[in-house]
Formats: structure tokens, sequence, C-alpha cells
């Protein structure tokens, strides 16, 4: 909130949630000291200074990555078990399904369709087979996919439609040859080939980055400057919670 000049209250600005902090806590109960032992060894090794996938089994189980931010505590009940407390951190708050969703669509192609030497008012329509697919969210806050192109293809256009219309493109102003892949990661704002090479100076994203909102869907289309059969455009994203 920023405070209003002369005024009562404030202006609401942008809210956003910070780390999450989590704190795990449990029991080790071992036939012997020396189970115990390994378990605690286990434990340790578990809860890393690098990034770690921590799951929870709800009903609709979910999992965020984390990393250890505080002491781990062990203490000894007896020769056999012990309790602990370990505190981790996730950088990205929400947390995410355990269900990668997965979509691909080669570019679309057109067929059908006949010219013929006359002039009544005769019709006969082609068909337009692939360029599509729908990613969804189940949860509760807005959550990001990633893409990935493969070539070869030029000047692939990504273009992403929300529910209320509003149609939101991601540009690539340069070619992929055969075999090249492009990872567009709609969270991180990059756009990256393995190596890893940056290719973020060819990208524009137009009015912003999509995502996918909570409860609802996004409409993904892509196209390019010419055809080829081989070319592939796949969507990744997992539903996300508050």
């Amino acid at each position: 909130m920023t405070a209003r000049l002369a005024d009562h209250g404030a202006w609401a600005t942008p809210v956003y949630l910070d780390a999450r902090p989590i704190t795990l806590t449990g029991v080790i109960a071992a036939p012997n000291r020396a189970a115990r032992d390994g378990a605690i060894e286990q434990l340790i090794s578990a809860v890393a200074l690098t990034d770690t996938v921590l799951t929870i089994e709800e009903t609709v189980p979910k999992q965020t990555t984390v990393r250890r931010s505080g002491e781990l505590v062990v203490e000894p009940l007896n020769s056999a078990g012990a309790t602990y407390s370990a505190l981790v951190t996730a950088a990205d708050p929400r947390r995410y399904s355990t269900v990668l969703q997965s979509q691909s669509t080669a570019l679309p192609s057109t067929s059908g369709g006949l010219v013929l030497p006359i002039v009544l008012p005769l019709t006969i329509g082609t068909t337009v087979s692939g360029g599509g697919f729908t990613l969804s969210n189940e949860g509760s806050i807005a959550t990001r996919p990633t893409f990935t192109i493969t070539g070869p293809v030029a000047s692939p256009i990504i273009a992403c439609t929300q529910p209320d219309g509003t149609v939101i493109r991601l540009a690539y102003a340069d070619t992929l040859g055969d075999g090249d892949v492009l990872t567009i990661d709609c969270d991180a704002h990059t756009a990256m080939l393995p190596g890893p090479v940056s290719r973020r100076r060819y990208l524009s994203a137009q009015p912003t980055w999509p995502e996918v909102l909570p409860g609802s869907s996004l409409q993904v289309q892509w196209s390019a400057s010419s055809y080829d059969p081989t070319a592939l455009l796949t969507g990744t994203c997992r539903s996300a919670w508050m």
C-alpha cells in the first residue's frame, strides 16, 4: 500500500507472494541403533543444499522445489529412535501438481479445395489441421507454461489466447535448423538452445508473457513463415496453487 497524499487511505499496488519457508518435523523409528543412524544419514542427504523436489501427499498431490535454509536438528529418543526438524525454503512459493501436462502439435496444414473454370456461386472448402492445443490449470493461482520448438522452422510465432479473448504472442525472429530445439520458459523469461545458449534477443513477448489463469485454460496456436511437416511445438505446464 502507498499512502494517499492529503486524503484517507492508501493506493493499492500489486501484491506478490514471498518465498515459502517450510518446516519439516517427524520421528525416526528403527529396529536398532545402526538402522537409526543410517536413517539419520539418509535424512541429512535428503535435506540438501541444492534444489530438491518436495512432494506432499494430499488428496491432490502437490510438489515444490526447496533448498535447506536452516539447521537440521536431530534429537535421539533412545537407541532406536529420534525426532527431527528441518527448515527448507521454496524460492517459488507456488505449490504445483505432480502431474506434468504435455501437448504437442505440428504446424497447421491445409488440405482439400478445388479451382474450377466456372463462375457459378460454387464453394469447395479446405480443411486446416494441426497447429494448436490447450493447456489447463485446475489450481488457485496462475501457472506459466514452457514451450519447446523443434526445427526446422523459420520465424515461428506462438499465439496464446486467454478466456477473455486476449491474445499474447511470442515471436522468434530467427531460424531453427533441422533438430534444433528452442526452449522458451515463460516463468524465467528465457529462450535457450542446448549448451546452454541464450537466444532471448531474438524473442519478443507481446504484450506480456503468457500464463494459464487459475481454473481456466489457454488456447495455443502457432505458425511460421514456411511449412515443414517435421517442425514441432510442445507445451508443458503444471496446475498451481497458492
